[in-house]
């Protein structure tokens, strides 16, 4: 194709100037806004706290408010986000405390219940009998 067949427009406005014609030391700057640290929304940890146990739904309302930060912090109301941000890392330690304590507790009974069936050797007693706990097991035998 020939350059000579397109029509330009001779009303337009160069964007720069020649060098010669601009200032020394004369720079542009950009206003980002306001230098407000910018809230977290904790969404990896309240999915992992919601897929986890979920005791009493501490991890969906985790995950509830995570999204409601991050919503928030996309429509620019910071002060929300914040907000919400912060009750999604309390109900987050919540959740995790909970998921730690847990399997801990049933550790430690397990634990427990062992060595206090190996101290009496076994003599357990199950169903208000001497050997009963014995006698309980020995039926699945």
């Amino acid at each position: 194709m020939d350059n000579a067949t397109y029509c330009y427009s001779t009303d337009y406005t160069p964007l720069t100037t020649s060098k010669s014609t601009r200032k020394a030391g004369h720079s542009t700057t950009i206003s980002m806004g306001t230098s407000e640290q910018i809230p977290k929304d904790y969404l990896v940890w309240s999915l992992c706290n919601t897929l986890y146990v979920n005791f009493c739904c501490l991890g969906f309302l985790a995950l509830i408010y995570s999204v409601k930060a991050r919503d928030q912090k996309t429509l620019g109301n910071l002060k929300e986000a914040r907000e919400s941000s912060e009750k999604a890392k309390w109900y987050n330690i919540l959740a995790s405390g909970w998921n730690l304590l847990v399997p801990l507790v049933v550790l430690a009974v397990l634990v427990l219940l062992l060595l206090y069936m190996r101290s009496n050797e076994g003599s357990l007693p199950f169903f208000g009998e001497q050997n009963g706990f014995q006698r309980f097991f020995s039926h699945f035998q």
